[in-house]
């Protein structure tokens, strides 16, 4: 069983900075794809940024040049730098992997952008 422990959300006020952690336990391949997706209230949830294999990162378009995927030491392991907030940015953020054809997903942890 797969298991994702997110943390770092919170209330940042617009162009503030928040980094989230995810950490991933269970069994798990030595390939495999980690990433942020977020979900706003009445959208649907969107790719933040990912790590596949091979180290290339992928952002979605709203975050590129603002937020910095990476991963922490140990594996299993990532972390998402978050600059220049907006209040657009305002969602819940799961961390995912994936790999064999299935998808793992953490609980969420809340990003609120606001004066």
């Amino acid at each position: 069983q797969v298991q994702l422990v997110e943390s770092g959300g919170g209330l940042v006020q617009p162009g503030g900075s928040l980094r989230l952690s995810c950490a991933a336990s269970g069994v798990i391949p030595t390939i495999y794809t980690m990433g942020w997706y977020r979900q706003a209230p009445g959208k649907q949830r969107e790719l933040v940024a990912s790590i596949i294999p091979g180290g290339v990162t992928i952002y979605g378009d709203s975050v590129k040049g603002r937020f910095t995927i990476f991963r922490v030491g140990a594996k299993n392991m990532v972390d998402l730098q978050m600059n220049s907030l907006n209040p657009e940015d305002t969602a819940v953020y799961y961390c995912k992997i994936g790999f064999l054809g299935n998808d793992y997903w953490g609980q969420g942890t809340q990003v609120t952008v606001s004066s």
